[in-house]
């Protein structure tokens, strides 16, 4: 576990890359365990592969470290990861999967990865 800087989290893929590659791997170890392992290695290559991880301070912890708090948009802080847009349709012709059932998997998986990213940078509790 590294020290966290969440303004170091900006320039994640330079200061962060091992620690993204460990939470994303240990995600997909525990995705692939439970779930549809050839649904689990689409998402993870289809979906996952063009995902982005953010790190948001909460609207109290910002407040606390900056005057100006007027701006700051309400936010439960943490790791939230950003999605491509229509995330289902790229599997389309890949697999056959209900979209409901994608999104569940999509959605736990999600999931999955910030408690993975919160593990590995001793946030989680």
């Amino acid at each position: 576990m590294s020290d966290f800087d969440p303004e170091q989290f900006e320039d994640k893929y330079a200061n962060y890359f091992p620690e993204l590659q460990r939470a994303y791997k240990q995600a997909f170890e525990t995705m692939n365990d439970r779930y549809d392992s050839e649904l689990i290695h689409a998402i993870d290559q289809r979906i996952l592969s063009e995902s982005e991880p953010f790190y948001e301070e909460s609207a109290e912890q910002r407040s606390a470290d900056d005057s100006s708090a007027q701006s700051a948009r309400e936010h439960d802080g943490g790791f939230r990861i950003e999605l491509p847009e229509n995330p289902t349709e790229r599997l389309s012709g890949v697999l056959t999967a209900d979209d409901e059932k994608v999104e569940a998997i999509l959605d736990r998986y999600v999931d999955e990865i910030e408690s993975e990213l919160r593990s590995v940078f001793g946030l989680d509790g």
